[in-house]
């Protein structure tokens, strides 16, 4: 889009505000707000903001940053708890010289990307998003209860959750996404909405603003709407599942009417990639203590580190394809993660395999979750980490992953999350009351 085609639609519109979006490197959604009438100086010249605000940024002292707006994501809002129309342009944060500032996790996507360019791919990114519509308590808060008792595609024509759903669904194709499936998940109050594979940095985009209309279109509706991994025991967490293909040339690179499940060697050199590297990005894809409470065996979420035709129970998935839907599903990440951060780490790693032409271990097609500790040894299947802490080992010890990260990003995002682990390793839990006080 250009600026001229941006004001005519703000003023045919009659829009009222602009949303100048971007996100902290933990992937919560920051914005300023301006009103029309600024529009045309802020498209032309940025804005400027106070960096040491925001998490990780910049130091106080440094703390003058801009916001660069990216013309091609210019949308307006068709959901809005303020007055007014309202539309959205997503921001790239860059230093006062307007040079790219290290710490935007948009600028992380971008360079793998520009990474894949040079090697001659555009990747693809089809994200499934995962999440839990639950009751607000009398004074508005949010509670872990529903009416809800549906399960797995389930039809529930009265069900508050399901007409949620569907208004959500509307929304977002009123803002151009093409949802290719919704429904209801496994557990009681859980959904999941699907739209079609985009170009990876639109598709991070398009994640980050698909959490926005679900959590304010469930407010509209009374609801609360929740990306934690886990809010309740013994009920299936929400994943975000990742199917990521490379296209050159417009052809899917990933596609041979005569490899193994018409799978590419290309395919197959890049889920090495992820598989070597899985340990490394886990902190990213899987950022919250909460996290690793999905991570357990019995629900469908992967806590090994291997691939499959078809069957569900490893960390990397090669549904059923033919030469324009072929593509690996990566199933460990979870809707908290920064998306740009996730997609830069798990795609990076597919291209390290790439780069290096790495052979994957055999595929598994036998559920894991049956497999011994010994017959997982033997067919070299290793265990993804079990905690945060161990996760952001990994991560530290992965210097391929912390340089896609930078040093700013990684640095800033183990130092946060050791302090989070060290709070929870001293907080006495109710489950601790429940199983010693009467004990001991």
């Amino acid at each position: 889009m250009t600026i001229k085609e941006i004001l005519t639609i703000v003023e045919k519109e009659n829009i009222r505000f602009i949303r100048l979006q971007f996100t902290d490197i933990f992937g919560m959604l920051k914005s300023i707000a301006v009103t029309s009438s600024q529009l045309e100086r802020i498209l032309n010249d940025g804005c400027m903001f106070d960096g040491s605000s925001i998490e990780g940024f910049a130091r106080i002292e440094e703390s003058d940053m801009r916001l660069v707006p990216d013309l091609d994501t210019f949308n307006i809002l068709p959901f809005s708890e303020e007055p007014g129309r309202i539309a959205r342009i997503i921001c790239d944060v860059k230093n006062p010289d307007n040079t790219p500032f290290e710490g935007d996790p948009r600028y992380v996507l971008k360079k793998v990307l520009k990474r894949a360019l040079d090697m001659g791919y555009t990747c693809n990114i089809g994200p499934e998003c995962e999440f839990f519509l639950f009751n607000l308590d009398e004074n508005l808060n949010p509670t872990v209860y529903s009416s809800d008792t549906c399960g797995y595609f389930d039809i529930a024509s009265m069900d508050y959750g399901s007409l949620t759903r569907r208004k959500i669904c509307l929304a977002l194709e009123k803002m151009g996404y093409i949802i290719e499936a919704s429904h209801h998940e496994n557990a009681n109050a859980q959904h999941e909405i699907d739209f079609k594979y985009v170009e990876a940095l639109e598709a991070a985009d398009k994640i980050i603003t698909f959490k926005l209309a679900v959590k304010t279109i469930a407010r509209e509706n009374n609801l609360y709407a929740t990306f934690m991994p886990k809010p309740k025991h013994g009920h299936a967490g929400s994943g975000m599942h990742v199917n990521i293909s490379l296209v050159k040339d417009g052809v899917n690179c990933f596609y041979s009417k005569d490899g193994e499940g018409n799978l590419s060697d290309l395919a197959k050199q890049f889920i090495a990639g992820v598989l070597k590297h899985a340990k490394g990005f886990t902190a990213i894809t899987n950022p919250l203590i909460n996290s690793y409470k999905r991570l357990v065996s019995g629900y469908e979420a992967p806590t090994n580190i291997a691939w499959s035709l078809r069957n569900r129970s490893p960390l990397v998935r090669v549904p059923v394809c033919n030469e324009k839907s072929a593509r690996i599903e990566v199933r460990s990440p979870d809707p908290s993660c920064n998306p740009y951060l996730a997609l830069a780490l798990i795609i990076g790693a597919g291209l390290d395999g790439v780069e290096n032409k790495l052979t994957p271990t055999k595929s598994v097609e036998s559920n894991i979750f049956n497999l011994s500790q010994e017959e997982k040894k033997e067919r070299s299947i290793e265990a993804l980490p079990d905690s945060l802490s161990v996760a952001l080992k990994e991560l530290n010890e992965n210097q391929y992953m912390m340089d896609i990260l930078g040093k700013q990003i990684s640095s800033i995002f183990i130092d946060t999350k050791l302090k989070e682990w060290s709070e929870y390793r001293s907080e006495v839990t109710l489950w601790e009351i429940n199983n010693y006080l009467a004990k001991y």
